[in-house]
């Protein structure tokens, strides 16, 4: 299989033999891929400016298996200017992206609303916000879509008036039924999340609830890195 200056960008790398990288990568119509990039860490100069987890790329590979071999990398536009948190964050999305996606499925639309994200990001708007719609279209994209426009015991759309008890890998419910674990959250923040609209009217710590519980529910005991350094980051500068 070879492919040809695909648009792609690359969510991890570590250092493969004494002069290689192997590189996960996230390509439109590829989906996660997995590439060894031979002999690029003997010109450091290179290797900084293009294998960066922040910047959209035009990739070339050819493979015979599981993993390819790079063959080409051109730059599809500058970097984008991340810093700090924000940077830390593309750590987090990246790290979604390993844990959760298969190797070799296709999902271009996920692709798009990464390069949004980023986007959104680099513009100066709360992290709080941009990685909740990320995460919302990233268990849409792998089947374990939210729930946010019905309440499940009545199958009545979600009133704005209303609190809810969401479920979690179910639903909104008006009442809470039994142990099942879950959050109480406004009906107003369940629309806002759904149409991705939340703003400062909206409780954005009760969706970060609903999203964490959810994604631990299948992310199973290995935590996140990137989640210590937000939490690094948070005691450094707080």
């Amino acid at each position: 299989m070879r492919v040809s200056l695909t648009p792609s960008v690359i969510i991890h790398q570590r250092p493969y033999r004494e002069t290689s990288l192997l590189l996960e990568i996230f390509a439109r119509e590829y989906g996660r891929v997995s590439l060894v990039a031979k002999g690029v860490r003997r010109n450091r100069k290179k290797s900084q400016s293009l294998y960066q987890a922040n910047r959209k790329l035009f990739l070339s590979w050819g493979s015979r298996g599981d993993l390819g071999t790079l063959t080409e990398i051109e730059a599809d536009g500058p970097n984008f200017n991340l810093g700090g948190k924000a940077l830390i964050s593309v750590f987090y999305i990246n790290e979604l992206l390993i844990r959760f996606l298969h190797r070799h499925e296709s999902h271009p639309q996920l692709y798009d609303t990464y390069l949004k994200t980023l986007t959104r990001l680099e513009f100066g708007e709360p992290e709080s916000l941009c990685l909740r719609y990320f995460e919302k279209q990233l268990l849409d994209t792998i089947g374990y879509g939210l729930v946010l426009d019905h309440d499940l015991e009545s199958g009545l759309p979600i009133s704005p008036e209303k609190e809810y008890f969401y479920s979690i890998n179910e639903g909104p419910f008006l009442t809470k039924s039994g142990s099942t674990k879950g959050v109480s959250v406004s009906g107003k923040t369940l629309l806002a999340l759904d149409s991705e609209n939340l703003d400062e009217s909206c409780s954005i710590s009760e969706i970060k609830q609903v999203m964490r519980l959810t994604l631990n529910s299948y992310l199973g005991d290995k935590p996140l890195a990137s989640r210590e350094l937000f939490k690094a980051y948070a005691r450094h500068y707080k």
